[in-house]
């Protein structure tokens, strides 16, 4: 880093954790100091600064600001799709520098809540889909024999009614005799119990 470059970011209040003299030191250098934001030049040894946020943003995701010489749409598409917060052309100004670095933060923080979003909604997701697979609903009408209470299903064949409930939902079924039932079939039981 330049002393230019030191010299603003410690005029506008940053303090400096680290200086890496390629890129793969500044991948190793993220991962043990954990900046808030990594400010970097896009022509580095071994690592350019592109590789080097990528790899940044894969092991130890972390604001990444990339310092060029160069403005080609190549390079800004490259820098984006490695997940660099923003992008300066060298020299830059202070004033530049502080809102490059705040616009690289606040993108990095609205790209975490929403990965967090999407873990969240993923999770979310699977929980209803097993919901949905232990869930058997019947739907529409029922053909129903107004006399033998089979129903008739969709090739027109009639089932008892536990036999149709039972292979198109969930439900069980016990067996019971309501009162007026019960009257009807075993009037000396029924009358005896009050």
């Amino acid at each position: 880093m330049s002393k230019m470059i030191r010299g603003k970011l410690e005029e506008t209040g940053y303090i400096i954790v680290g200086e890496a003299a390629d890129g793969r030191e500044a991948v190793d250098l993220t991962r043990t100091e954990q900046p808030d934001v990594v400010l970097m030049d896009i022509e580095m040894p071994y690592l350019n600064g592109i590789e080097a946020a990528a790899e940044i943003q894969q092991h130890c995701p972390t604001p990444v600001v990339i310092l060029t010489a160069y403005d080609t749409p190549e390079l800004i598409i490259k820098a984006s799709e490695a997940g660099i917060g923003a992008y300066l052309r060298k020299p830059p100004h202070a004033k530049e520098l502080q809102i490059a670095i705040t616009v690289a933060m606040a993108r990095f923080g609205d790209l975490m809540e929403l990965d967090r979003l999407n873990e969240a909604l993923r999770l979310r997701n699977k929980e209803l889909q097993a919901a949905l697979d232990q869930i058997k609903t019947l739907k529409g009408l029922l053909p129903i024999c107004a006399q033998c209470k089979k129903i008739r299903d969709d090739e027109g064949y009639w089932h008892e009614v536990e036999v149709y409930i039972r292979e198109h939902s969930d439900a069980d079924f016990s067996h019971g005799i309501c009162p007026s039932c019960l009257r009807i079939l075993y009037p000396d039981f029924y009358s005896g119990t009050g």
